[in-house]
């Protein structure tokens, strides 16, 4: 089992109930192949870098799983075929980014903050 991040960009026209129910097509599709979904983070509407098929902006969702290496062959399939989806980013996290992203969710500091002066 290795440790990835995906990043979802979905269309904006979605309203909240679609996006959430995006999320969990998502997630029920990594756990009935047999992973494990270590974390979510949906981000909600941002701006995005440049249009894409003529939005300048979209929703963004990030999830941290663990699974097999095959099983992400299949979950891209569904991303491209998922006409909800504009962009997709899927990474896999070595064990310093999982350390990081696990600190990170428990609130301990992660020694990048920027110190605030008295």
């Amino acid at each position: 089992m290795n440790n990835y991040e995906l990043m979802v960009i979905f269309t904006p026209v979605l309203s909240d109930d679609e996006f959430k129910a995006a999320q969990r097509k998502f997630t029920a599709l990594v756990t009935d192949n047999g992973g494990t979904i270590v974390g979510e983070n949906p981000w909600g509407l941002k701006s995005l870098a440049y249009p894409i098929q003529k939005k300048t902006t979209g929703l963004y969702w990030v999830m941290e799983y663990s699974a097999s290496s095959d099983f992400n062959e299949k979950l891209k399939i569904q991303l491209l075929r998922d006409e909800s989806v504009l962009r997709h980013l899927l990474t896999k996290l070595d064990k310093y980014a999982v350390e990081y992203n696990n600190k990170k969710r428990s609130g301990v500091p992660t020694g990048t903050e920027k110190v605030q002066e008295a």
